[in-house]
């Protein structure tokens, strides 16, 4: 068993919030899973005495240090001070910038939390997808709770491409799939209304595209996936569960795209928050 003394130590330093650089480590170092890791997190450091004081500690501990100091003159400082303490140094964000600064012919504004500012939204997009991909088509119905968006239909009301569309825009979601003669799971229940959408088609759109999908895999004609009575009858036993919940909105995608319908499960989601008198300049 590795004791507490044996695991390697990494120190991050930032001049901001530090969430940044924590992600990145954090992600190179699940790479690296059987070897123990303890991550400590110096942030909002500026000054040269906080620099000098984490530098010695790193000597101590034989640590690693993973900076992201957006100000020329710090970074050279903390090049500085590892290379006299002889410690191993990253600078996550030193080179990048030297090199967009010979690039655009520009030199970089040096405000701390400026690279936060930006990347946190990537990192919520990234996120989002990871959870919609791991949530498509009902496969974790424990996790339904913790989406910020469920959509819910029968086959072909496209709930996969949308749902990923709306991860793309930073919006955990997941979809449940409604069967014929399956009630939907009993997580769907625990979901706060509001955060769920049904999906609902024309039978005619919805026998094209599922003919269409038959040929595609090769299907039989005969399978009851794509027989208009079987459509009705699904239709219908989505547009029973939707009775049931009078405060899912249901949303027509007869001949919208993918963007149309996004738009519109968006901006419902915005009225609802505005009526509630809560901010919705972070929402995309």
């Amino acid at each position: 068993m590795i004791g507490a003394d044996d695991r390697k130590v990494v120190f991050v330093i930032s001049d901001a919030t530090g969430e940044t650089a924590e992600r990145m480590v954090r992600a190179a170092l699940l790479q690296f899973s059987d070897a123990p890791v303890d991550l400590r997190m110096y942030t909002r450091v500026r000054l040269e005495e906080e620099m000098r004081g984490i530098v010695s500690r790193a000597k101590e501990r034989r640590a690693l240090v993973v900076f992201t100091v957006v100000s020329t003159s710090h970074r050279e400082l903390l090049r500085r001070l590892c290379d006299e303490a002889d410690v191993e140094a990253v600078d996550l964000i030193g080179t990048l910038m030297a090199k967009l600064s010979q690039f655009l012919a520009a030199r970089p504004r040096g405000v701390p939390g400026l690279l936060h500012s930006i990347t946190d939204d990537y990192f919520r997009r990234i996120e989002a997808v990871e959870f919609t991909v791991k949530n498509d088509d009902g496969r974790e119905p424990r996790a339904l709770p913790k989406a910020e968006l469920v959509l819910v239909g029968i086959s072909r009301t496209s709930k996969t491409p949308l749902s990923t569309y709306l991860a793309q825009k930073g919006y955990r979601v997941a979809n449940v799939p409604l069967v014929l003669g399956i009630p939907p799971p009993g997580e769907l229940a625990l979901v706060d209304d509001e955060r769920v959408f049904g999906l609902t088609i024309k039978p005619e759109e919805l026998l094209r595209i599922r003919q269409a999908r038959m040929r595609h895999l090769g299907m039989p004609d005969d399978a009851s996936y794509g027989q208009r009575q079987h459509i009705l009858a699904e239709l219908a036993y989505a547009q029973g569960i939707f009775r049931q919940h009078p405060a899912w909105p249901v949303i027509d995608v007869t001949g919208k795209a993918i963007e149309e319908t996004a738009a519109d499960i968006i901006r419902i989601v915005k009225d609802r928050r505005a009526r509630r008198g809560e901010s919705t300049d972070d929402m995309l």
